[in-house]
This record gives C-alpha cells, structure tokens and sequence, in this order.
C-alpha cells in the first residue's frame, strides 16, 4: 500500500479532536452547538403505587429519559428500573401508536445473565390473547397498535433490570372505555414543565415542538 492510503487511526482521532473545546458547565452548554443534544439524567422516584402496594419494589432513585421534553427532536422514551420485589407493574390493557420493546435482563452486575424471575406479560386482546412467562433475559417487541398487557412481576428472587422503549417523543397509550370510546393518555413523571420549574409537568406537548438546533 502507498503511503498516501495508508490510514492510522491514532492519528486521524487526534486530528479529528484538535479542535475541540471542552463544554464544562451549564453555561458553556446553553451557548453550545451541540448543548441541546447532551442530557444528565435526573433522579426519580415512583409516584405512582397502587394502594396497597410497597413502594419499595424498585432500587431508588432511578432513571428515566422523557423523549422529547428532555432532548428536543427525540423520538423515543426509555426507563431503567432495577425490580428487587414482585410488583404489578401494568394492570390494564392498552396499544401504542408507535412500537415498544420491552427488556428483561438480571442486574446482579456485572453477569446480566444471572436471572431468577419470574415475570407474566400478555399479549393480545380478548381471545387472541396469549400470556408468557418471562424467567429468562428476554427482549419483546410490541408493534404500533397491539393491545399488551398485563406486566406482572410476579417473582423477584434475584434484582432484574428493566427497560422500556417506546418510539414517542413523550409516554402515552391509548385505552378503551367502558363506553367504547378510546381516550389517549400521556405521561411524563414527577419531572417539572421545562417552562416553568414550580410547577408539575401536565404533558401539554409544548415542549415537543422544539428542535435542537439554535
């Protein structure tokens, strides 16, 4: 090979960063290029238990990414919960308008592998329903309009991490009513409007028309 095709990657990464300028407060994000791209996840914790439920079924705080409200232009929504108790997640059935993985992994770090749970989850509606049994590290698509669930934990004898994807810029389903009619519902935590820091997010969707650019 000639000497000008010759390629080493050592030097074309310290090339391609020789320029770089370092972003190290919130500052120097805001005036960023880039800024609106880079997100630090913030601590959450569940506010939503049914009664009667422990409140301590998941290692806490945890981690959620809003989509959209937190990095503008997002079109998916993730959470990252760490089950150490049974818990029933998910008790009604609803769909999306867009897919949703669903991810079972064993979170006795650092062997995702090393799995001792024993999780029921649905789907289907009516009598094409079929209900698995998840008691090893599993991944479940969910395509856009599939009625799923419910999501039971229903053995938790080792901690499981679980991750939900949804490809929405913000959580939302759509459910069935008693009177036949369907309502579309979205949520997006305990996190405060970006708008406003005193007040709750009521998942108006403002925030969703943002891009990340300047």
């Amino acid at each position: 090979m000639s000497e000008e095709k010759k390629f080493n990657l050592t030097t074309a990464q310290a090339y391609e960063t020789a320029g770089t300028k370092y972003i190290l407060t919130e500052e120097d994000k805001a005036n960023s290029k880039f800024g609106k791209l880079v997100f630090e996840f913030p601590q959450e914790r569940n506010e939503v238990v049914a009664e009667g439920d422990p409140e301590d079924f998941v290692v806490k705080p945890q981690a959620y990414f809003r989509g959209a409200s937190q990095i503008p232009g997002s079109e998916f929504n993730q959470s990252y919960q760490i089950f150490v108790k049974p818990f029933f997640l998910d008790r009604v059935q609803h769909r999306h308008v867009k897919d949703e993985f669903l991810v079972f992994l064993g979170a006795s770090f650092p062997n995702v592998f090393d799995f001792d749970a024993k999780i029921e989850f649905t789907l289907g509606k009516g009598d094409e329903a079929e209900t698995y049994i998840i008691d090893k590290p599993t991944i479940i698509r969910i395509p856009a309009g599939v009625y799923h669930c419910p999501l039971n934990f229903k053995e938790v004898n080792k901690p499981v991490l679980f991750l939900a994807t949804l490809f929405t810029p913000m959580f939302g389903g759509v459910y069935d009513l008693p009177d036949g009619k369907t309502m579309e519902m979205y949520y997006n935590g305990p996190v405060p409007c970006k708008y406003n820091p005193d007040k709750k997010c009521d998942t108006c969707g403002k925030c969703l028309q943002e891009t990340w650019e300047k």
